[in-house]
Parts: structure tokens; C-alpha cells; sequence
């Protein structure tokens, strides 16, 4: 029997593309209160310029700005290949009322089919297959292959440190076994391996094969092919003779599979790799020294966290080996489908250790740093335990650290080498800088191993804040023209590049630096520098700056930070708040009515402006900018809706558990109260 579940991708000559087919459908598409926006370029990179675009186009066409719509961006564009095949599911993305893209996009073209993933997630298009009676696709079906793959490698249920996945049926794993029975194809094994090695299934007559093929194509690079993770672990559990010498060659990438498979061999390599901050090598550290050198968890955390500070490690390092503590004590739930609750043991372990005498300063700093946004939902949930004992032990628990808390924080920050999104997430705990903030934040402009990530992110509050002071600049002056000359992209930052700081601060302060500054700024090359330009105009403002800076607003040139800066400029220049100069651009000809809005609230607050080009809806800093600009008295009632309508469409209402720092119920139901109290200037607008 043949199950019909798609056709094959194999197309004959002359027929057309799956890309060509899926725009002729697509152009069918659209209708009362529904739109698509044109199949993407480069320009639309992600969902942010999917958004902009839809904003953009509703203007021009005088679309409804309530209307939903649908589109792919260049990332989802990826599911094709130069010839227009489909070689993976095309991720459709929304905005407006997700029952109402469901009905416009409908089943999809005549052979492709639509999986519609909720109000939460993207709608995906792919083509529909051929299957046996077994489930198992034809080995030719290209598509057919990719949907059987993705569908048994998919796990059952996925946690932060492992995944579990459903027991392959013999057909299942004789077809697996199949394809990796010919001649070697590394390209072709990574798929087939995967799966059967998720099930401990690779036999050694399969790794016997696959590693000196893998060994012979990649030396010296052998973490380029992307089945070692598949292969390495099969060596371990088959004690291969060879395995330690792989493993030293592919370095700290291996942390997890020697973590997995501890032995003397294994933590010598993993306390080497841990030594220098890797946070995978720290954390299999822990794990492999747990589980052969000493079973108290607690014991074992302090003895690392001890040889670490010792040894000068990286201060990140010893949050890898909290990571790994919390994961010694806590069984943690399925980090797709949990409830909140079921994050509790995890957060109160946490706030346990910032008080527990028996670790280390620096590991309890780390665990201070770690529950500094969780006190609060530790709260709520100890009130919800039906053991009375349990509910007071926690609600005790929470009081201690919040007693120790501002000691242990004090001079501390965040990791600056981590994920830019991190920083963006507590961007909030900056909008006013204690003493303590202030120096730390001077500390590390003035330490040579600070990245330019970090850079930019210190010297952005600092200069933001009015606290940027000259000894900042000669800090950094050795640095400007060999490192910060350098690209760096901010636009999902709240932080501009820190060479454009620098050189407003320089003018600023007047100081010499800045007509070299100005000097490179001015040279055609590099290319990236031209599109941020022109946002040192903040710095020594002008009304020369201005006229300038103004032109281009108008011009309908790609706006990277320009109107917010012009607005900054002028409000410095007049003595004014700078909401005072947004409010009346509204309706003003040549300016874009979404880049405005998002700068109306990005200056609510001018010791902070929020640089991210768009507004973001699960920030917390830009929830609270809306709310003060919609009770704003101070501005016109056409300023105050824009906040409003900014605050109705924030994710704190509408899906706040995709809202980071997570966020107490409480905070969710004061959200809600507070919109449901303006709900008549919401039903006016």
C-alpha cells in the first residue's frame, strides 16, 4: 500500500519550479483584511524587516494599518536552492490576527500542503510526499527523505542538557542502516547517522567505516563536518582506540560527548578545556568530576569554582559551573512545553546558592547575578504550594537573598561576550547607574580584553548617562583605529556602534581625538561605516549638523538610527525634551510614520535612548517607555496613542511568557489592568 503524504520532488525537464509555482500562488493571494507582501530581497532579512516592510507597503497602498498579512523573509528564502527547488519547509511569518492568515493562505498551492503551528509560531509550506506502508519514503524522493528525517529525529521531549526521542520501528532503523551500508558519503552520513545515534544505534562496523573517511577529508578541521557529533559519541561508547585522539583534535566542541562518557581521560581533557572559560568545558567538568571524584554536588561546585579563581579563569566560567550545579540538584522540565511552575525548583535552587555558605564568593555572586530578575516568581509560586512547610522554607529562602543580594551585586555586571540579546534583555536595569554601575562600567572600558561588543555596550551607558568622562576616551584611543574601525552590526541593539559614541563623546569633550575621528568618518572606505555616518552629528551639535542630518530623513534613505538622532540633536540644541520635537513630526511629509513611532518612545527617556531599530515586544524597556508616553500629560493626545497602541501590541499582554526577563503574574495582570483602564481611549482610536 502507498500512503499519499506528498509527491516527489523530482521534476521533469521544462517543469516548473517549486519557487516559480509557490509566487504564481502567491500572487492569488490577499483580500478584505488580509495582504502578503512581495516574495523578499536581502533588504528583508528577518521578521523585524518582514514588519517594516508590511508597514511600509499599507502606507503606500493605503492598506488599513489593523490588516493582517503574511510573508517569507531572506532567511526563509534559504528553503530554496538556485534552481528553484524546495530543499526545505518555507516558514511563512504573520502579523494581525492569526485566524484570519490561516483562512487567506488556506492549503497551500495544488501539491504542497500547509502546517499551520498557532498563534505562536510561523506557518510552514512544503511539499507533499510518497510513503510506503511502513511509513518509509522512496530513497530518491529528496523531499520525501527530508520529511522522514525530520520527522524521527525529532525529540519527544527536550530539556537544556538532553533529549529523548521515541524508539525507531525495525523498518525504521533497517532503512537507516541502509543508506549508511554503501560506499561512504560523508555528506549523505550526516543525515542517516543522527538518528541512529540518538538511539545508540551506530554499529562499530558503521563508525569503523565513517571515521577514517571523516579523519582523511577533514584533517585538521575535523569539526567542519557536521556527523562528528554523531560519530563521536558512538567511539565513546564503543571505546574505540582512536577516540582520544579525535577528541583532542576536535578540542572543547567535544566537552558534551566526553561529559556524557566520564572517565580519567576524559576530565583530564575537559579540565583543561575548562581552565580557559569555555562554558561547555566547564560545565562537562562538573559533570565528569561529579560523577568520579566527589557525588556531594555541592562539594564538587566549590572545589572547581575554588581551582578556577586560583587559576585566573574567565569570571563567565564560574557561571558555567553554577549551570551545571543547578543541573546536579534539579530535574528540569521540557523547555517547549513547560508551565512556569515547573521552572521553580530551578529558580530556587538558584536563589539557595547565593546564600549557601558552603560555595565560594565568586560562585554565589554568580548565583545572586542569576536570580537578580527570579525573586519575584520564586514568590508566587511558594504561595501556591499546598505544603504549608515547603511554601514558608522557600518564602525564607527568598528573604535571605534578598538580604545579600545588593552586597554580592555591588561592582558586578553582565557578561559582555555572551549573546547581544542577553545584554538587550536587562537593558532595563540600567536606566539609572549607582556608583557601583559606574565604575564597573569604566573598568571594563579600560581593560584591553574587553571586546567590542562590550565596548559598545559600556561606553553607550556611560555617554547616555552624561558619566562618559575623558579618561574614558584615553582608555580608548589606543584601540580606535586597529579594533573599533572594524564592523559590527547593531540593528537589534540598544547600543550604537562604539565608534560613533566615541566620536560624539570626543566632541563632546572637545577633545583632540575627535578631528582624526571625523577625518576617517569622512573617507568613502569602509563601505559599512556610510550608513551610520551621519549619527555622530550628535556629538557638539549644530545647526549645520542638523540641516544636514535632516536631508537625509526626508530623503527616504534606509533609516539606521537617523531620525532618533536628529530628534536627540534638535532637543539638545533647543532646551527641550526630546519628545517635545517627535510629537510634532507626526503627520510631517517625507517622514515614515513607523520609524517615527518607534522613536517617539525610543527618547522617552533621554538619559537612555533605546537604539534598537525596531520596537521590541518582548523587552521590558520598551513596555515601560510606551506606558510613559500613553500617560504622558505633557504631549499631544496623537503622541499618547501612539504609546498606547505600542503597549496594546507588546507581547507582556499578548504572549508574555515570550517577554525576557520572564515576568510574575503579577506583573502580567497589572499590564492588564492598566490597558483595560484606557480601553475607552483604545475603543476612541
Amino acid at each position: 500500500m502507498v500512503l499519499l503524504v506528498g509527491l516527489s520532488t523530482n521534476r521533469p525537464a521544462g517543469q516548473q519550479s517549486d519557487l516559480s509555482r509557490i509566487k504564481a500562488w502567491w500572487r492569488t493571494l490577499g483580500g478584505d483584511r488580509f495582504a502578503v507582501l512581495p516574495p523578499p530581497t536581502r533588504g528583508r532579512y528577518t521578521q523585524s524587516d518582514g514588519h517594516e516592510d508590511a508597514a511600509e507597503m499599507f502606507a503606500t497602498r493605503g492598506i488599513d494599518t489593523d490588516a493582517s498579512f503574511a510573508y517569507w523573509h531572506w532567511q526563509s528564502h534559504d528553503a530554496f536552492a538556485r534552481s528553484g527547488e524546495l530543499t526545505g519547509a518555507l516558514y511563512l511569518h504573520w502579523g494581525g490576527d492569526h485566524a484570519t492568515v490561516a483562512a487567506g493562505l488556506g492549503d497551500g498551492p495544488p501539491g504542497y500542503r500547509i502546517v499551520d503551528n498557532g498563534p505562536r509560531g510561523a506557518f510552514q509550506l512544503d511539499r507533499v510526499t510518497v510513503v510506503d506502508a511502513d511509513g518509509l519514503p522512496d530513497p530518491e524522493d529528496d523531499a520525501g527523505v527530508r520529511q522522514f528525517l525530520a520527522r524521527v529525529d525529532e525529540p519527544r521531549h527536550r530539556t537544556a542538557r538532553s533529549s529523548e526521542y521515541d524508539p525507531l520501528t525495525a523498518a525504521e532503523e533497517r532503512w537507516l542502516h541502509d543508506r549508511l551500508s554503501g560506499p561512504v558519503d560523508l555528506d549523505a552520513a550526516v543525515r542517516f547517522a543522527a538518528p541512529l545515534e540518538h538511539r545508540r544505534a551506530l554499529t562499530p562496523d558503521e563508525t569503523a567505516r565513517l571515521l577514517p573517511a571523516w579523519r582523511g577529508t577533514y584533517a585538521g578541521r575535523l569539526t567542519a563536518w557536521r556527523g562528528w557529533r554523531s560519530v563521536l559519541p558512538a567511539l565513546l561508547r564503543q571505546e574505540h582506540p582512536e577516540v582520544w585522539e579525535v577528541a583532542a583534535e576536535l578540542g572543547a566542541e567535544a566537552a558534551y560527548a566526553l561529559a556524557e562518557h566520564p572517565s580519567p581521560r576524559s576530565l583530564e581533557l575537559l579540565r583543561a578545556w575548562a581552565l580557559t572559560g569555555d562554558d561547555g568545558a566547564v560545565r562537562g567538568w562538573f559533570r565528569a568530576h561529579h560523577a568520579l571524584r566527589e557525588p556531594d554536588p555541592v562539594r564538587a561546585a566549590a572545589a572547581l569554582s575554588e581551582e578556577l579563581t586560583a587559576r585566573t579563569a574567565p569570571e563567565a566560567a564560574q557561571t558555567g559551573i553554577l549551570r551545571a550545579l543547578r543541573e546536579a540538584v534539579t530535574d528540569e522540565p521540557d523547555t517547549r512545553r513547560s508551565p512556569a511552575d515547573a521552572f521553580f525548583p530551578l529558580l530556587l535552587a538558584t536563589i539557595r546558592f547565593a546564600t549557601d555558605d558552603r560555595l565560594p564568593r565568586p560562585l554565589r555572586v554568580a548565583a545572586a547575578t542569576a536570580a537578580a530578575d527570579t525573586a519575584g516568581r520564586v514568590r508566587e509560586a511558594a504561595g501556591r504550594l499546598t505544603d504549608a512547610a515547603e511554601a514558608a522554607d522557600a518564602l525564607a529562602a527568598v528573604e535571605r537573598y534578598e538580604t545579600v543580594r545588593d552586597d554580592l551585586l555591588a561592582g558586578t555586571g553582565p557578561d559582555l561576550t555572551g549573546y547581544e540579546g542577553g545584554l538587550g534583555d536587562i537593558y532595563h536595569r540600567y536606566r539609572t547607574l549607582s556608583p557601583a554601575d559606574v565604575r564597573w562600567l569604566r573598568d571594563r572600558l579600560a581593560d584591553p580584553s574587553t571586546g567590542v561588543q562590550g565596548i559598545a555596550f559600556c561606553l553607550e551607558l556611560l555617554h547616555a548617562h552624561g558619566e562618559a568622562a575623558e579618561a574614558d576616551l584615553v582608555a580608548l584611543l589606543p584601540r580606535w583605529k586597529k579594533e573599533l574601525t572594524k564592523q559590527y552590526r547593531t540593528t537589534y541593539t540598544e547600543w550604537r556602534h562604539p565608534l560613533v559614541t566615541l566620536t560624539c563623546l570626543a566632541q563632546d569633550l572637545g577633545h583632540p581625538a575627535a578631528e582624526a575621528m571625523l577625518a576617517w568618518w569622512s573617507k568613502p572606505k569602509p563601505l559599512w561605516k556610510e550608513p551610520v555616518r551621519l549619527l555622530t552629528h550628535l556629538g557638539a551639535p549644530t545647526e549645520e549638523k542638523a540641516a544636514e542630518l535632516w536631508e537625509f530623513v526626508v530623503s527616504g534613505g534606509h533609516d539606521t538610527g537617523h531620525l532618533m538622532t536628529w530628534v536627540l540633536l534638535r532637543a539638545r540644541l533647543d532646551g527641550t525634551h526630546p519628545l517635545y520635537v517627535a510629537e510634532k513630526l507626526i503627520d510631517e511629509p517625507g517622514i515614515r510614520a513607523y520609524v517615527l513611532h518607534r522613536v517617539l518612545i525610543g527618547v522617552a527617556d533621554p538619559a537612555q535612548p533605546l537604539w534598537h531599530y525596531a520596537i521590541d515586544p518582548r523587552s521590558h524597556s520598551w513596555w515601560h517607555r510606551a506606558q510613559e508616553v500613553a500617560d504622558d500629560e505633557r504631549i499631544s493626545a496623537e503622541a499618547r496613542a501612539i504609546g498606547l497602541k505600542a503597549a496594546r501590541e507588546h507581547y507582556v499582554t499578548r504572549y508574555p511568557d515570550q517577554v525576557r526577563p520572564a515576568l510574575t503574574e503579577g506583573e502580567v495582570k497589572t499590564a492588564h489592568a492598566w490597558l483595560e483602564a484606557r480601553a475607552d481611549r483604545t475603543a476612541a482610536d
